[in-house]
């Protein structure tokens, strides 16, 4: 059994995933409004990828023999300016659970919770590679800047991003 904190803080970590893929869903969403399926396809993708991350955390609290709790999810922002005020906001998104992660890793090592910290350090090295994918996609329409050729290229590269295999059911 969980650690009633440790219990908590994971539900809230579920929570906090549905949040983002519900956030990236709605950024596919306006990319799709603006004629830019590439870049609505890397952020369905990304939708998918942050649901799989809330069932790790589901399906580890049920392994423990605990209760997972689901709350409300907030509404996501819907409007940006431009593609790369998206692509800014994920990466600001991506530090944000980053930082939750690492809270979830204090909490687990000041409770002595040896178990939920091994199951954190796949989080720890996924949020590496999240921040970093986005930060390149922010730096690439940096650098394009309003070059619609340059943005149309973008889009099709983005486009190419394949969907993470299905997550195994719990054992």
């Amino acid at each position: 059994m969980l650690n009633p904190k440790i219990q908590d803080a994971l539900n809230e970590q579920i929570n906090a995933e549905l949040y983002s893929s519900y956030l990236y869903l709605s950024m596919s969403a306006w990319f799709e409004a603006k004629s830019l399926a590439g870049m609505a396809a890397w952020m369905r993708i990304q939708a998918q990828e942050e649901l799989l991350h809330a069932m790790k955390f589901f399906d580890f609290i049920i392994e423990r023999s605990d209760r997972v709790a689901l709350t409300q999810i907030e509404a996501p922002q819907t409007e940006w300016t431009s593609p790369l005020e998206a692509f800014e906001n994920a990466l600001e998104h991506e530090e944000k659970v980053t930082g939750l992660i690492n809270g979830l890793v204090d909490l687990s090592l000041a409770e002595s919770d040896h178990a939920t910290n091994t199951f954190l350090q796949w989080f720890v090295t996924e949020q590496v590679e999240e921040e970093a994918a986005a930060q390149t996609v922010v730096d690439k329409l940096k650098l394009v800047g309003d070059n619609p050729v340059a943005l149309f290229m973008i889009d099709g590269e983005l486009g190419q991003r394949t969907p993470p295999p299905p997550a195994a059911p719990p054992a």
